[in-house]
């Protein structure tokens, strides 16, 4: 199911279309505060982001600004009260992809998703997120905790082997072939050790990177270990 995280403040606006897009086999999660909206995007990455204006914590644009700095082709769809084209400009200017002005129709709101996320192509392949980790893999650019990390190229496949088989165990074996044995270079079991060793630190010694005593590692989302 497609997961889209919506800024607003309004229970029962976030309400409606929650349900809504729901029925269209689309996952919406609310969050009231664009602080909580942003904790949230350093933790796991949606299809897009729908991004009130007016905010009880501030404007929107400043978040869309962050947004675009850190997730250059993350969709993100502004919600204005007015038509105003002070705060569409504003709003294109910070990175917004389009905008809807309230008070909307759920269809229309839908038919600009729909549009948006066909216009997008597959984002979902473009970043990994697991816990507090992403991989931007057009750019080659990880980050935890919304830092920049620089890894080796050895640590960089480990990790990208690890993110893209999320949820499933990779064996010491399997992870020593992808990442050194098809390049021809054959290693020891204990390289592997050493690099993953390297890579937690790097990365804060990441909760969500398991060892399977005796056979490998294994990525968990967060709510499979709250």
């Amino acid at each position: 199911m497609t997961e889209i995280y919506y800024a607003e403040d309004d229970p029962g606006i976030a309400g409606t279309v929650k349900e809504y897009l729901a029925r269209k086999d689309i996952k919406v999660s609310v969050y009231g505060t664009l602080a909580d909206l942003g904790q949230a995007l350093t933790k796991c990455l949606p299809a897009m982001v729908l991004l009130d204006w007016n905010m009880p914590d501030g404007r929107g644009d400043g978040l869309c600004r962050w947004i675009r700095k850190n997730w250059k082709e993350l969709p993100v769809i502004f919600l204005t009260v007015r038509g105003d084209s002070t705060d569409i400009v504003s709003g294109f200017e910070n990175g917004a992809d389009d905008y809807v002005v309230k008070p909307f129709a759920l269809e229309v709101l839908y038919a600009r998703v729909k549009s948006l996320l066909r216009r997008s192509g597959n984002m979902g392949g473009q970043y990994l997120s697991c816990g507090e980790i992403t991989m931007d893999l057009n750019r080659m650019l990880v980050r935890c905790r919304a830092e920049e990390i620089t890894l080796s190229a050895v640590e960089y496949q480990v990790l990208l082997c690890l993110m893209r088989n999320k949820g499933r165990i990779m064996t010491r074996e399997k992870l020593l072939e992808q990442v050194w044995d098809v390049n021809g270079n054959y290693v020891n079991d204990n390289t592997l050790t050493v690099t993953v060793k390297r890579l937690r630190d790097k990365l804060h010694q990441p909760v969500c990177l398991k060892t399977v005593r005796s056979v490998g590692y294994r990525m968990e989302d967060m709510d499979e270990y709250a």
